[in-house]
């Protein structure tokens, strides 16, 4: 039995080249919900993948895309009139910390930094998410279908984020979004060294950022190695064979299981998306450095006000802006900002410029946070169109979570994940009409008993029951 046992544990490992990913002891129960064939009609369409279409038909059948164009045939689905209304994918926020900081914003509710050490990788934002915060709903009006929820920023390394889908749920689990690779959270300057810097331990200094930074991947490569050793010791007893083993040659044992070790490992082996709360241009580039150091990739760096100082090396190297329209100057490294940040790290090829909340209140309008970084752009001379914009809240939010080839544009086959809107989405003016997850309508403007509420809010004298 012991050495079934320490087989199978080995086996679950990221080691070497060679590698399988550890099976998920948190699986997502989600289900698409059950769906009716839809056809939005005569609409303007921004497809997420960098085409417009005037006039067109989006076709939605058993939670998927079908079909994007003029003139398809409905074949039994019902019709929705998209006359003078706008179709595009649905947004993706890469950055959320809906519940785990949910409303309301009482003490008891505070799950999103575990700073009680600087490196705290072992642990998961998911096992922190109240499903039942009346955010997610306030989101899905606002038409985001899908949100990464992190840790704080207060640790070096604050944990694993999760990818949730947004519908209703009594368990996180029901919302994970099947198959998405968790996110590491990470952050570098001034608040992991105010956090501890304050209680009189490390880090206290940019320094002390850095090098807790590196020792921390450093035992991660160390601990690797250990089961590396662990699994050739292994493989060397298996294959003396039972007739030949002596009876005192036991099993090798393996190495004690460390889950700040494991997430690292797992990082460094390419199966989690790495995420860095990063302002200054200077420490981006150290980051970056550092990736190169411990052969991990950085998926995006998160509010960035100084990305466009490093928007050509951003992009070659295929890291994504995470950023704000125009948040800047609530701190010092917040401070050297400017209007245009989000359409400079766009316009080099390969940009993956992405519009990120960070606020219960932004993600409702992520669609206005892209029209403003847009309009900023046009005025220093690039030309943004609408269809080029809309994958700063879609595809290219999908890519940095590693759900690209799921969600994030129209193309058939993808889910459908899909917003039809009152009319240009980057217009002040417009909302979210329908919105469908998975192809079932989640949300309908004319409709809004039909709204999934929050369990919490029902009953109460204020937003619960209509």
């Amino acid at each position: 039995m012991r050495r079934i046992v320490a087989g199978l544990v080995s086996g679950l490992w990221v080691l070497g080249c060679a590698h399988a990913a550890a099976p998920d002891p948190y699986p997502s129960t989600y289900r698409a919900p059950a769906s009716a064939p839809t056809l939005i009609r005569n609409a303007t369409v921004l497809d997420g993948a960098g085409r417009r279409f005037d006039g067109a038909d989006v076709l939605m059948r058993d939670g998927r895309i079908v079909a994007v164009g003029a003139g398809l045939s409905p074949d039994g689905a019902t019709i929705v009139d998209g006359s003078g209304r706008w179709v595009t994918p649905g947004i993706i926020d890469v950055h959320s910390h809906l519940g785990v900081y949910p409303v309301p914003e009482l003490d008891a509710h505070q799950d999103g930094n575990e700073a009680t050490d600087p490196v705290t990788a072992g642990v998961w934002a998911e096992h922190g998410v109240w499903p039942q915060d009346p955010g997610f709903e306030t989101a899905l009006e606002g038409g985001v279908t899908t949100m990464q929820i992190l840790p704080g920023s207060a640790n070096l390394i604050g944990g694993r984020g999760v990818t949730v889908r947004n519908v209703r749920a009594t368990t996180y689990q029901e919302m994970k979004f099947p198959g998405a690779p968790h996110g590491l959270k990470m952050a570098c300057g001034e608040n992991p060294k105010r956090v501890y810097g304050g209680q009189d331990r490390a880090p206290s200094t940019r320094m002390g950022n850095v090098a807790g930074y590196r020792q921390a991947f450093a035992d991660a490569q160390d601990y690797r190695e250990q089961w590396r050793e662990y699994e050739q010791e292994l493989a060397a007893w298996e294959r003396k064979g039972t007739g030949r083993r002596p009876s005192d040659d036991p099993a090798p044992v393996p190495p004690k299981r460390d889950l700040r070790l494991e997430t690292l490992v797992a990082a460094m082996a390419g199966d989690i998306q790495v995420h860095i709360h990063c302002y200054r241009a200077d420490e981006m580039a150290l980051m970056l450095d550092l990736a190169r150091e411990f052969g991990f990739r950085v998926a995006a760096f998160h509010h960035g006000v100084e990305a466009y100082k490093l928007a050509g090396r951003l992009a070659k190297e295929g890291v994504c802006g995470a950023l704000w329209a125009d948040w800047w100057g609530f701190k010092i490294e917040a401070y050297d900002a400017i209007w245009e940040n989000l359409a400079f790290v766009d316009a080099p090829e390969g940009g993956c410029a992405i519009v990120h909340s960070d606020s219960a209140a932004g993600i409702q309008r992520l669609n206005q946070e892209a029209a403003k970084a847009m309009e900023r752009g046009r005025r220093a001379g690039l030309a943004i169109p609408p269809e080029r914009a809309i994958r700063w809240i879609t595809s290219h939010a999908a890519r940095s979570l590693g759900i690209a080839d799921r969600v994030g544009t129209l193309e058939p086959g993808r889910v459908a994940d899909v917003v039809l809107w009152s009319g240009d989405p980057f217009s002040v003016y417009a909302q979210a009409d329908l919105v469908f997850v998975d192809g079932a309508l989640a949300y309908d403007r004319a409709r809004p008993r039909g709204a999934p509420e929050s369990d919490f809010l029902l009953g109460q004298p204020i937003g619960g029951a209509r």
